[in-house]
């Protein structure tokens, strides 16, 4: 009989026999086989599991691998049913039977119930302690968090200044070029330009609307012959003129051309009013382009924020990838090369878009961070029956077997005191494997650390 096993066990020699009678009552009797999983790592703590017969081993996935931690093979050993005195408790390690048995099963609330009612105070002191060290941790979580926050503002502050200063540069040099324009017009109009030198002006301009338009060297060069151009036929600001009409794709033979149109004082009026025309043109496309990008960061912000979206919802984890990378864009100009790898079958997923993008940022960060600024910045999505599967890849210089083994422990950090709190890949092994039971592990050697992390296609009910 179950209770007969129960009363012969040590652990249990505190109660009555009434007592174990009651708890045998409360559980049942759970029969294995060999290699069977009995319970999974990161799933909530609901059951208590105490070894009658047999052998199971609790394992742990360590990098890449599943690692044994210890082994259940005295009978009396038990493992899980901590959500008897914590709500969010979940299991350590996954359980595995390496030899056929028994366990008793008794579920986490049942096992709160006998504990409130036999022993109250060891009960209220447990509790007490799993809330403190459960708080100590969450207090250590939010400094991560906010730590992560400033960074990510700081970043995007940085982003949204550049566009922003630059328009603000364009619209003032804008309206000294409105006014050269006007000016320029009202020098023509006092020559008394016809109506078909002004018609024919206007179409050479528009003629540079199309025009290739030349850098470096090239540009540098076209400069140089259109002042000496200008110059020779009497056109002053050369200095001036020559840059805007080059940087439009003015040429000599354009040149000739104008000055077969106009003459005298009419051909230096005509010459500042195409310039600061476009200009002008130049200016407003910096402005458009700026205010885009300024528009394109709000909506990364937006994206990555998910502030107007559900909290699980169908979600594509390229598009938490991109955003992601947008906010984190200031730390890879340096010299970090980001490579795409997108696979085009990758279906959407059900999952928290906020909880994914915290997880893309610590992993992307910590790969920036591994690489010193300079390095190449592998991102990876593919899918399989089962799961989507995400990729983030480094050529830092690695980490050691001893280090891959602690990488997902909370605290544990190879940065310098200051730079980080050992919680970035904890959280993210959390929400990855406990929030949406999935799977993240870490294959590392000199030049090629990758992080793999596997979404199950439908989230498992918590």
């Amino acid at each position: 009989m179950l209770y007969d096993d129960l009363r012969g066990i040590p652990l249990l020699d505190g109660l009555t026999d009434e007592q174990v009678a009651e708890l045998a009552a409360s559980g049942e009797e759970v029969f294995f086989e060999d290699g069977e999983h009995l319970f999974d790592e990161g799933r909530p703590a609901d059951h208590w599991w105490l070894l009658l017969d047999g052998s199971i081993d609790l394992v742990r996935r360590i990098g890449h691998e599943d690692t044994v931690l210890a082994t259940m093979q005295t009978r009396g050993q038990w493992a899980g049913g901590l959500r008897a005195w914590h709500e969010h408790s979940v299991y350590m390690g996954s359980g595995r039977a390496n030899q056929a048995g028994r366990a008793f099963r008794l579920a986490a609330d049942r096992l709160s119930a006998h504990g409130e009612e036999w022993f109250p105070f060891a009960v209220h002191l447990l509790r007490g302690l799993m809330g403190t060290a459960r708080q100590i941790e969450q207090n250590a979580r939010q400094r991560e968090a906010l730590v992560a926050l400033g960074t990510l503002a700081a970043g995007m502050a940085h982003e949204i200044n550049n566009p922003a200063a630059a328009a603000v540069r364009a619209v003032d040099t804008l309206r000294d070029s409105n006014d050269d324009v006007r000016d320029s017009l009202h020098r023509l109009a006092a020559e008394s330009v016809s109506t078909s030198q002004l018609v024919a002006l206007d179409e050479l301009r528009r003629e540079l609307d199309g025009a290739p338009a030349s850098t470096g060297v090239a540009l540098a060069e076209r400069e140089d012959a259109l002042s000496g151009w200008l110059t020779d036929h009497g056109v002053d600001r050369d200095w001036l003129l020559a840059p805007a009409l080059a940087a439009a794709g003015a040429d000599v033979g354009w040149c000739e051309r104008v000055a077969a149109t106009l003459d005298g004082a009419a051909l230096q009026a005509g010459f500042e009013w195409v310039a600061g025309a476009v200009t002008t043109t130049a200016l407003i496309s910096q402005v458009q382009d700026s205010v885009r990008r300024i528009s394109e960061l709000v909506a990364a912000v937006k994206s990555y924020s998910q502030l107007d979206r559900a909290t699980v919802q169908q979600v594509r984890v390229t598009d938490g990838l991109e955003s992601t990378l947008v906010m984190l864009g200031h730390k890879l100009r340096a010299g970090v090369t980001v490579q795409r790898e997108y696979a085009d079958d990758v279906p959407a997923v059900d999952a928290s878009p906020g909880e994914l993008n915290q997880v893309w940022t610590n992993l992307i960060d910590n790969a920036i961070d591994a690489m010193e600024g300079t390095g190449t910045l592998h991102v990876r999505t593919y899918a399989d029956d089962r799961a989507v599967i995400v990729e983030i890849a480094d050529t830092g210089p690695g980490m050691t077997d001893d280090v891959a083994a602690h990488a997902f422990e909370p605290f544990f950090t190879t940065k310098e005191v200051g730079k980080g709190t050992g919680l970035g890949l904890d959280i993210s092994r959390r929400i990855v494997a406990e929030r949406h039971g999935g799977e993240i592990t870490v294959h590392s050697r000199p030049g090629d650390t990758v992080v793999r992390v596997r979404l199950p296609r439908t989230r498992p009910h918590a």
